[in-house]
């Protein structure tokens, strides 16, 4: 065999261990699905799934808008992903190359259509509120029976604050979200663009933030549930796991989730594939496999959010479809907002406002 022979074959060889080598990366909010799911994809598939965690939409906004982020799925909340939409950094989805398609919820597509015109480009993975997450006793103790775990006013009233500053509080490191919500607890439009409105929910922000441990988008989950926080202000699926955690481990920690009597954010988090993605192909079969009925009920047994996949919900165990704080009554779903994206020039007025929150200066 003469040596040019020899590199041919070599190369035929190499040719053939990268074509089977098929690899697709996702890269999802932390804490957000049932680990055996992932094996059971690259069993029936024979894909190896790279999957990566982030946990705040500014971080993978920025690797979006940058380029060339390396991923095949990604999962931004609606009002990011319509800002990113509109700036050409997905690709239309095939619904030929999704088998499970039918059994997306049209109640849920009606609503991120508000984002993503048609659901063109994306799919819900999973939805559900914001709102405050309490240890019964802990809140209870500091604040007396009649505590308002209910109301903004248990974490932007400055007095009751104070009060909770012992046992612990953390807010979501989220300010598209906690803006709107120190807007709502001023009976101002959560959606306003408008400087001198941002200025007052930031002044609100400002007011209690001596009282704040921690801004952080996944702590408090832990904190939560091992008694280390007493309240926390976060996602609703979150602070259920932390409700359950205290429970498994029989520690005496009482949980409770609460959207705010207010008004509370409905938040939609989306599967999109990158229009630079690597191997848009099998994006789309981890998409389908998703949609699969069976394997988003699971996914939502594990993670206790709601997700948009009708037909998961026969599978759905009853303390996740019967729990009114993961699927809301039709009156608790009227009493919430849906927040639009802000567009570039409010977007940094909202940054350089949450800095100086967080920083206290």
């Amino acid at each position: 065999m003469t040596l040019k022979t020899v590199t041919i074959v070599s190369a035929i060889a190499l040719s053939t261990v990268a074509a089977t080598a098929e690899e697709v990366r996702v890269y999802n909010w932390s804490d957000y699905i049932d680990e055996e799911l992932l094996a059971k994809f690259e069993e029936e598939t024979g894909i190896d799934l790279i999957y990566d965690v982030f946990d705040s939409n500014e971080l993978l906004e920025t690797k979006m808008l940058a380029g060339g982020s390396g991923y095949d799925v990604v999962v931004p909340t609606g009002s990011f992903l319509q800002r990113q939409v509109q700036a050409g950094v997905f690709m239309p989805l095939d619904r030929d190359k999704l088998s499970n398609y039918g059994n997306v919820w049209d109640v849920i597509q009606d609503r991120t259509a508000r984002f993503d015109p048609d659901n063109a480009y994306s799919i819900n993975y999973m939805w559900g509120t914001t709102g405050i997450g309490a240890n019964i006793g802990k809140v209870t103790e500091a604040l007396g029976e009649d505590a308002p775990i209910d109301s903004l006013a248990l974490v932007f009233d400055p007095a009751n604050m104070e009060k909770l500053d012992e046992c612990g509080v953390h807010f979501l490191d989220a300010p598209d979200e906690m803006i709107p919500a120190a807007l709502t607890y001023l009976d101002l439009d959560p959606n306003s663009h408008d400087k001198d409105d941002l200025e007052k929910a930031a002044g609100v922000l400002e007011a209690v933030r001596p009282y704040i441990q921690k801004f952080h988008s996944s702590e408090y989950i832990n904190a939560l549930a091992n008694g280390d926080i007493c309240v926390a202000f976060g996602w609703s699926g979150d602070i259920l796991q932390a409700r359950d955690r205290a429970a498994e481990a029989d520690n005496g920690v009482e949980i409770a989730y609460n959207a705010p009597s207010e008004g509370a954010l409905m938040w939609f988090d989306q599967m999109a594939i990158p229009v630079d993605a690597p191997n848009p192909d099998a994006a789309h079969k981890f998409i389908d496999f998703i949609l699969d009925a069976q394997n988003m009920a699971a996914a939502s047994n594990y993670v206790y959010y709601a997700n948009g996949n009708k037909a998961s919900q026969e599978f759905l165990a009853e303390d996740v479809i019967g729990d009114p704080a993961i699927y809301p009554t039709p009156a608790a779903l009227e009493n919430t907002y849906i927040k639009g994206p802000y567009p570039q020039k409010v977007q940094r007025i909202v940054t350089r406002l949450w800095t100086r929150v967080k920083s206290g200066t």
